[in-house]
């Protein structure tokens, strides 16, 4: 698994709301957006719902990654 490496605040409310309206199939459907963007030749899009896929995976961890202070 891979960390999103660009976040925007925009993102992380995206990645919230997918997960308010679709639970645990969110990063699926993140997925599935990325799919049909790179499908129509949008890679800009693509990148863009691949990282929110991942954001939705760290934000549904009932874990902390990665080093706490």
């Amino acid at each position: 698994m891979y960390f999103p490496l660009y976040v925007q605040p925009h993102d992380v409310n995206e990645a919230e709301a997918l997960i308010a309206r679709f639970g645990r199939e969110a990063g699926l459907e993140a997925a599935e957006r990325a799919e049909a963007s790179r499908n129509i030749g949008n890679h800009l899009h693509y990148c863009r719902w691949r990282q929110i896929e991942r954001l939705v995976v760290l934000l549904s961890l009932e874990t902390t990654l990665g080093t706490v202070h």
